[in-house]
């Protein structure tokens, strides 16, 4: 499997407010980091299977994140603050999720690894 090349879109960073490098600096961190831990993970795979699986794994991480930043945005408005620091983490995450998916034949693989997982759970759940 190719190594995995992830980026934050210029719509993202342009949306964050004037005084939001900071976020724009931790949002490059982040990716890197996604990037950096994929990328061993898929480097140190046996097989395409099993490194499909770790970035299947890190895609279901950056789900809950996105989950989470976007509970934050109604909480947020609600207490009469701007939410647009999480829309763009949020943005990110499903970015980032999205630009995993366009990668080469990962989609394929991934789309057999999750189905694989939920016959696998559906298999445990029957078996109770």
């Amino acid at each position: 499997m190719n190594e995995v090349s992830l980026s934050i879109p210029q719509p993202i960073l342009d949306s964050l407010p004037e005084d939001g490098q900071v976020a724009a600096q931790d949002m490059h961190r982040a990716v890197e980091g996604w990037e950096q831990r994929i990328n061993r993970a898929v480097e140190q795979a046996d097989d395409d299977g099993e490194a499909a699986g770790y970035v299947l794994d890190a895609i279901e991480l950056m789900e809950e994140r996105l989950e989470a930043y976007d509970e934050f945005v109604p909480e947020m408005r609600a207490w009469g603050q701007s939410p647009i620091y999480a829309i763009a983490w949020r943005n990110l995450m499903a970015d980032c999720i999205g630009q995993l998916y366009e990668h080469d034949d990962l989609a394929d693989r991934l789309d057999r690894e999750r189905h694989h997982r939920l016959v696998e759970d559906g298999i445990r759940l029957q078996d109770l």
